[in-house]
C-alpha cells in the first residue's frame, strides 16, 4: 500500500476510534443516572457518584498524560485505559451494593477520563504533517454523541433501561479494538525532559490561558449540571430534556465542519472572546425563559460557544506547546477545562441554586462569560510573544 493510501487509512481510523469512544460517553453522560435510577439508587446517592468523576478526573489526567509524553506513546496508554474501562465498567454493573459500586465508578473514571485528552493529543501529531484539521476529526466525536444520546436512547425505550450495560460493553470493546489498529503517533519523537514539563507550567502565558479558560468553563459546567434540574423546575418532560441535550450535540456538527475548512482564517484569541460573548448571550437568555420548550432553540448556540470554543482552544494550544509535551498539555487542559471547573461549578451552582434559584445560576454564568471575553480580549491586545522551547 501506498504511503498516501496509509495515512488515508489512518485517518479513517482516527475517525471511527473518535466516533466509538465517544458513543461511549454518550451512555456514560446521558444513561448511566437513569441506569443508576433504574437500579433503585436515590438522586443523592447518583449525585455523590457522579461528584467522583471530575476530582478523580485532576489525577488521571495529569498521571497518564505524563507517561504518555515520558515513554512517547500514546496508543499503548489508550490500549491500558481501554482495557481498563472494560474491566471496570464490568464490576459497575455487577456492583450489588452503594459503597462497593461508588469504589468500581472511581475506578471507571479513573480509565475513561484521560481518554478524551489523549486522543486530542494522538489527533494534533497525527495531524501535523497532513495539513487535515482538528476539527474535521473531531467532529465524528459529536456524531458519535448524538447517534448514541438518540439511537440507544430509542432502543432502551423499546427494550428498557436494563439494556444500558450491554451497549456499554459493546462501544468499549468496538473502541478497544480499533486501537490496536491505530498506528503511534508518537514513536519517533523527542523524549520529554522533566524539566521542560516544569517550564509548560511555568509559562506565564499557559498560566493565563488555563486561567481563562477556567472562568469560561465554570460557565459552560453550570449548564452541564444544572440544566436539566431547571427545565424540570420549569415543568419540561423528560422527551424535552432529551431533545434539548440532543440539539446542543447536533449544533456542533456544522461549526467542526465550517472550522476545518475556514477556521484557520481567524485569529485564535478573538475567536474564543467572540465564544465568550455568544455564551454570554445564551444564559442571559436561559435565565429569563419560562417556557422549556424554547431551551430547545437556546441550545442550538452551542454550535457558537462550545464548538468554537473547543476547536480554537485546541489550535491555540498547539502553537504554543511543543510536540514532545503534547499529552501533558493536553491533559493539563483537560484538567482546568473539565475537573477544576467542575468541581467548582458543582460546589459553587448547587449553593447559588438552593440559595436564589435557577435564574440566577444563569446569570451568573454570563456574568462569567464576560469577563472571560474580556480577558480574552484583553490578552490578544497586550500579552507578549512568548513560546514555550520548541514550539512552533
Amino acid at each position: 500500500m501506498s504511503t498516501s493510501n496509509l495515512i488515508k487509512s489512518q485517518h479513517r481510523l482516527l475517525r471511527l476510534f473518535t466516533f466509538s469512544f465517544f458513543m461511549t460517553m454518550g451512555i456514560v453522560v446521558t444513561f448511566f443516572p437513569l441506569y443508576f435510577d433504574y437500579k433503585g439508587y436515590s438522586k443523592l446517592q447518583i449525585g455523590l457518584l457522579y461528584a467522583i468523576g471530575p476530582l478523580i478526573g485532576i489525577a488521571t489526567n495529569l498521571l497518564w498524560g505524563f507517561l504518555s509524553d515520558r515513554f512517547q506513546t500514546v496508543k499503548k496508554i489508550m490500549i491500558i485505559l481501554i482495557i481498563g474501562q472494560l474491566i471496570t465498567a464490568i464490576l459497575v454493573f455487577t456492583a450489588g451494593w452503594f459503597s462497593l459500586l461508588y469504589i468500581c465508578l472511581a475506578m471507571f473514571f479513573f480509565f475513561q477520563q484521560p481518554v478524551n485528552s489523549l486522543n486530542d493529543s494522538q489527533l494534533m501529531l497525527s495531524i501535523r504533517a497532513s495539513g487535515k484539521s482538528y476539527a474535521s476529526f473531531r467532529v465524528w466525536g459529536s456524531i458519535g454523541f448524538a447517534v448514541s444520546a438518540g439511537g440507544f436512547g430509542l432502543l432502551l425505550r423499546h427494550y428498557g433501561t436494563g439494556l444500558t450495560p450491554i451497549l456499554c460493553l459493546f462501544t468499549i470493546t468496538c473502541t478497544l479494538i480499533l486501537v490496536f489498529f491505530l498506528k503511534d503517533a508518537r514513536q519517533s519523537g523527542k523524549k520529554m525532559a522533566l524539566g521542560g514539563m516544569l517550564s509548560i507550567l511555568r509559562s506565564k502565558k499557559f498560566v493565563w490561558f488555563l486561567t481563562l479558560v477556567i472562568i469560561m468553563s465554570v460557565s459552560h459546567r453550570f449548564n452541564d449540571g444544572f440544566l436539566a434540574l431547571y427545565m424540570r423546575q420549569l415543568g419540561a418532560p423528560d422527551s424535552v430534556i432529551g431533545y434539548a441535550w440532543m440539539a446542543s450535540a447536533l449544533s456542533e456538527i456544522p461549526m467542526f465542519f465550517f472550522l476545518s475548512k475556514h477556521g484557520h482564517r481567524f485569529k485564535e484569541l478573538p475567536l474564543l472572546a467572540f465564544a465568550a460573548i455568544i455564551y454570554a448571550l445564551r444564559f442571559f437568555i436561559m435565565g429569563s425563559i419560562h417556557n422549556p420548550v424554547w431551551i430547545i432553540g437556546v441550545q442550538l448556540l452551542h454550535s457558537l460557544t462550545f464548538g468554537v470554543f473547543l476547536i480554537t482552544a485546541n489550535r491555540y494550544l498547539s502553537q504554543i506547546i511543543p510536540d514532545e509535551y503534547r499529552s501533558s498539555g493536553q491533559a493539563i487542559f483537560a484538567v482546568a477545562w473539565s475537573s477544576i471547573a467542575g468541581l467548582i461549578s458543582g460546589m459553587l451552582g448547587g449553593w447559588i441554586y438552593d440559595a436564589l434559584g435557577g435564574s440566577t445560576v444563569y446569570v451568573i454564568a454570563g456574568c462569567l462569560s464576560i469577563v472571560a471575553a474580556i480577558g480574552f480580549l484583553a490578552t490578544h491586545l497586550f500579552q507578549n510573544d512568548e513560546r514555550l522551547p520548541g514550539s512552533r
